[in-house]
């Protein structure tokens, strides 16, 4: 079994320690799950269209741990699978096939091979990008799909949890990375440390212009454990956040602002200085990985919550959240949108928490209407 995802902190007294691991427990207690049928029929999707959540398509089945996600600009996706270190090209009317193997994973605990990304300029370049834990470190390297890795960005600290491991490219054309505190919170206040942030980089891996501390790739700082990073129509980064015992987060990032980590869990740092969350979960309702904006809709995908959350956005604001496939698919990691506005959504039922059923993991689709 995989560690906790969360750490009580040893100043809470044995009084309250029962209930803190309650809330931090893995998901033993929760009922069986039986997923229901999905077609692999491929439905045309409108990209201007909203995703069909009662039309699920599965697109590949039995993963081991998939991750990252990241799309071709034919339309299939690259899929990280974080516990082998393999990537797949997997589609509609294909089996998955394997076409990267990255050298040098070190899969333990939460960490292993994790974010994807496909350069912008792909169709050029042909860069891959990925984020993964190595031997000593995590870091994120770029590669060719016939070729060796390159390092870009070394030395983030790597732990059993709070790794991070989410990366996208911006609309600015910069690459975006969430940290974790890697299991020291101090690391998370410090600006000198790559742990606990969002870094910003340019796709060579040099601290991108324009980043609030020069010469240092560090975006936002005061986070625990951020792996869900998307942007709006209008720019705006929003990331998913893992909270502690008591709170997980949906924050919007601002350059060199500070989302209090670990002198806050939620709301209640502003007149401390600190950026409070937009919006804000009990971690047995949410524990968010992947997000993704399709239209004015912020797509969750939760864990222990085992649901989608669809959040309605308004200049950079949040409306009320709706729960959706609750217990439906069971663990819920990545959510992407694909290039013809279909919604793709990856389960973690493998991963050492779940409880994975014949099939599991899977790929899903979920066409634009």
């Amino acid at each position: 079994m995989a560690p906790r995802r969360c750490h009580t902190r040893t100043t809470i007294a044995a009084l309250l320690l029962g209930a803190a691991l309650t809330a931090c427990g893995n998901d033993s207690s929760t009922a069986p799950r039986s997923t229901p049928p999905a077609t692999r029929t491929a439905a045309p999707s409108n990209p201007a269209g909203r995703p069909d959540l009662d039309a699920a398509e599965e697109i590949a089945g039995n993963l081991d741990v998939p991750w990252g996600l990241a799309f071709l600009p034919d339309g299939a996706a690259l899929v990280a699978e974080r516990d082998s270190g393999r990537i797949l090209r997997i589609g509609t009317g294909s089996a998955p096939q394997q076409v990267y193997q990255v050298p040098g994973v070190t899969a333990r605990g939460e960490g292993g091979l994790l974010g994807l990304a496909v350069a912008p300029d792909y169709a050029e370049s042909h860069y891959v990008y990925a984020y993964f834990t190595a031997d000593t470190d995590n870091r994120i390297v770029r590669f060719r799909l016939d070729g060796p890795p390159e390092v870009l960005v070394a030395g983030i600290a790597k732990a059993g949890n709070h790794n991070g491991g989410r990366i996208a490219f911006g609309p600015d054309g910069m690459l975006y990375a969430g940290t974790g505190d890697a299991g020291q919170s101090g690391r998370s206040q410090d600006p000198a440390n790559l742990n606990g942030k969002i870094l910003r980089v340019t796709p060579e891996g040099r601290p991108a212009p324009g980043n609030p501390y020069p010469g240092s790739p560090v975006y936002s700082l005061g986070h625990r454990n951020v792996q869900g990073l998307a942007w709006d129509r209008d720019g705006r980064l929003f990331a998913a956040e893992f909270g502690q015992d008591r709170f997980d987060e949906i924050n919007l990032i601002e350059p060199g602002h500070n989302y209090g980590w670990p002198e806050v869990e939620g709301s209640g740092g502003a007149d401390r200085g600190f950026t409070d969350p937009l919006l804000t979960w009990t971690t047995a309702e949410a524990s968010p990985s992947g997000i993704a904006i399709a239209g004015d809709t912020l797509y969750v995908a939760a864990l222990r919550g085992r649901r989608l959350w669809t959040v309605p956005l308004a200049d950079g604001r949040t409306g009320a959240p709706r729960a959706e496939l609750r217990d439906r698919y069971g663990r819920l990691r990545t959510v992407a949108v694909a290039p013809d506005g279909a919604l793709w959504l990856t389960t973690s039922n493998t991963d050492g928490r779940g409880e994975p059923v014949s099939g599991d993991d899977r790929a899903l689709r979920f066409p634009a209407r």
